[in-house]
């Protein structure tokens, strides 16, 4: 009894000196009474729903290639606290027909966007989350351009990229420095693509995963967590399969036609 209760009393301690997080502390991040889960449950509940959802498929992918499950359904619930800040500036939070971005120019609603990073950041640290919380919340970007402002200031500057200063729609990062927060990134870009697919098909969820994956591997987003090809394969099979699950989409079936009348099994087969 008396080693139980110092082993739960020493828990915070050891945690917090060696930076590691038990299953049991982990749990409790999650709990939905937590204060800041309550306050993303009420306060954008938009983003609290992607964040479930995150969850579910980030915890997937991890546990495919034997990284942590848990600690990244955990901190996706939290990778998106910035925000609380701004809630109508993000269109999971916007009320039906308001765009708010109709009045700032490309390069102001980038900076808003941009600023739910270190928005992230400042909030964690209020709330004393765990170190492993916020370098995900800092990293689920990594260095990626905000692409759909980009694209429409590169539009206003008639297609002329040397118009274009690129740095000031890109994410300030760290790139993925784990492979949980490089899973969480791809989910997190795959999730949010995903709503604007017309057709949800095990061909059309495949090339999304695929494209999305590219364009970050070739952006080099993938350099410094540690990720082989081989468990980027895995975690993309992964995401397929759990997204196919999440939406009920249509599986194409191999197209076998069967036998008009397939013959009875045999009562006796001794």
């Amino acid at each position: 009894g008396a080693c139980a209760i110092l082993v739960v009393g020493l828990l915070p301690l050891l945690e917090s000196i060696f930076k590691v997080m038990t299953e049991m502390s982990l749990m409790e991040f999650m709990d939905p009474n937590n204060e800041l889960i309550r306050r993303l449950a009420m306060e954008i509940p938009g983003t609290y729903q992607h964040c479930l959802v995150l969850g579910n498929l980030a915890e997937a992918m991890a546990q495919s290639i034997r990284a942590d499950g848990l600690l990244c359904r955990a901190a996706t619930l939290y990778h998106d606290i910035g925000k609380l800040n701004n809630p109508h500036f993000f269109t999971e939070n916007q009320p039906m027909g308001v765009n708010i971005h109709q009045l700032l120019t490309p390069q102001e609603s980038a900076e808003v966007i941009i600023s739910h990073v270190s928005d992230g950041e400042a909030i964690a640290r209020k709330y004393r989350l765990p170190t492993a919380f916020i370098d995900v919340i800092r990293e689920h970007h990594g260095t990626t351009l905000a692409f759909y402002f980009y694209c429409k200031e590169l539009d206003i500057k008639g297609g002329d990229e040397s118009r274009v200063n690129q740095a000031a729609f890109r994410y300030p990062g760290p790139k993925p420095r784990s492979k949980e927060s490089a899973i969480i990134m791809i989910a997190d870009a795959v999730e949010a693509a995903s709503r604007a697919l017309e057709e949800l098909s095990e061909a059309s969820i495949t090339n999304l995963v695929n494209e999305v994956v590219k364009r970050r591997l070739d952006d080099g987003q993938f350099d410094d967590c540690l990720l082989t090809f081989e468990e980027l394969g895995t975690v993309k099979q992964a995401l397929i399969k759990t997204l196919l699950v999440t939406h009920h989409a249509r599986i194409k079936y191999p197209n076998k036609k069967l036998p008009t009348n397939p013959p009875l099994p045999n009562p006796n087969p001794n």
